[in-house]
């Protein structure tokens, strides 16, 4: 494929500065997108920095709608949350000046990001998830159980909490923004990094989550099992999840599974399934833009390993970091 202008949002966040520098690599021209004018993405070598409006900000989708026609953009991949709704309702508008975007439908997108919904969704199609409590049902949280408190809307381990007693689960959920209260599963800690095509066919790459700090895997290792595999699958089927997405759930001690989350978007840890042969990135660029998958550049090798880290990235004068960000792209 010749390359393409792609703006990616959230370059400020594990996944969207790994998906930048993906593309990157494959040769793509990359518009690094982020709400933060300090975002580590626009110290990408050979990106193009630019500082957009918060996903809440009532101008956003003007102002999306003019820079990507400004800059000639070619396709828009959002890799956070946040920037997830307003995209969708901008999409005809995007496509309309010839800016591609790959997303599930509305009510899909919307099952994933409300932690609620995503329950009930999963629990309406029988795949195995932990029990939650929210709103009105939170009288009904059992005592004496390993619980977790958490945002219904968010990402990564933004106000999440483990606690052991109900009234300490009940305190919390007063603090945390749109409190959901789950039951709390111990075991080994997965991810599936997954592509599925528009026919429905999914490709899925799983990965333990070995050591994991500030809720972002910082080792993790590749293998195959069949019961996830077949679970992770039944998930994406059960909110009709299309395109670039990432599953994460628990092999308990006794060979349970269990889906705790799915995410309409890239994970942070996807760069353990490229080095363990998938073409995840190259694979999503052909979708993107109307082009077959080949699914059997989406297979892997198990047993690989990555242990993420800390990295410098840039080394300046303060006054460096404006214009880093700015770099004569309009903001």
């Amino acid at each position: 494929m010749a390359p393409r202008r792609i703006l990616v949002t959230g370059t400020g966040a594990n996944p969207g500065f790994g998906l930048a520098r993906s593309l990157t690599r494959l040769g793509h021209h990359v518009i690094a997108a982020d709400a933060n004018p300090l975002a580590p993405g626009f110290f990408l070598p050979q990106v193009v920095p630019l500082v957009i409006p918060p996903a809440d900000d009532q101008g956003y989708r003007a102002r999306m709608a003019g820079l990507c026609r400004e800059l000639a953009v070619d396709a828009v991949v959002p890799a956070i949350e946040n920037d997830l709704p307003p995209l969708l309702r901008m999409s005809s508008r995007l496509e309309e000046i010839g800016v591609h975007m790959w997303l599930p439908e509305p009510a899909s997108v919307h099952a994933c990001i409300d932690k609620a919904a995503f329950h009930r969704v999963l629990t309406e199609h029988g795949v195995p998830t932990p029990r939650s409590w929210w709103g009105d049902t939170l009288d009904r949280v059992p005592e004496n159980r390993q619980l977790v408190v958490k945002p219904r809307r968010g990402h990564g381990a933004q106000h999440v909490h483990f606690v052991e007693k109900k009234r300490h689960a009940l305190l919390l959920s007063e603090a945390v923004p749109g409190a959901l209260v789950q039951e709390r599963v111990l075991g080994t800690e997965f991810t599936a990094d997954c592509l599925v095509d528009r026919t429905g066919r999914a490709s899925v790459i799983l990965r333990r989550r070995d050591l994991v700090k500030a809720g972002l895997a910082a080792v993790s290792t590749t293998f195959q099992d069949a019961v996830v595999l077949d679970l992770v699958r039944r998930a994406l089927r059960a909110v009709r999840a299309e395109g670039l997405c990432c599953v994460q759930g628990f092999v308990q001690d006794d060979g349970q599974v269990t889906i705790t989350e799915l995410n309409v978007r890239i994970a942070g840890g996807f760069p353990l399934t490229e080095a363990a042969g998938a073409d995840l990135v190259g694979q999503m660029v052909n979708g993107l833009f109307g082009l077959p998958i080949d699914h059997d550049r989406l297979t892997y090798r198990t047993g690989v390993f990555l242990a993420n880290y800390v990295e410098t990235l840039a080394v300046g004068e303060t006054t460096d970091l404006k214009r880093a960000a700015m770099n004569g792209v309009p903001t």
